[in-house]
């Protein structure tokens, strides 16, 4: 019963965490095309370097290349920023 209570312990003591999204800019070439959008990160992505390497392979598989990172927010920004992504609001 000691170790159930002692994982239900360390388990309420973890602080909860946040969604995080990232809005960026991306581009295609041939023909050259710009995209800026809005993406879902994993917890442990929550830093420009780490959302960066999280987002760029999904970009990727499209024909994208990552531009840069403009910000990390959490779902407070979601609306303001959905207009602006348009398509690619959450799409990668």
């Amino acid at each position: 019963m000691k170790p159930l209570a002692l994982a239900l312990a360390l388990l309420a003591a973890a602080p909860a965490q946040a969604a995080c999204y990232a809005d960026y800019k991306a581009k295609q070439d041939s023909p050259l095309r710009l995209h800026y959008g809005v993406a879902e990160l994993p917890d442990a992505a929550c830093s420009p370097q780490a959302a960066a390497r999280a987002l760029g392979p999904r970009l990727a598989r499209d024909g994208w290349t990552l531009l840069t990172i403009l910000s990390i927010f959490g779902p407070e920004g979601l609306e303001q920023r959905k207009a602006s992504a348009g398509p690619y609001f959450l799409r990668y």
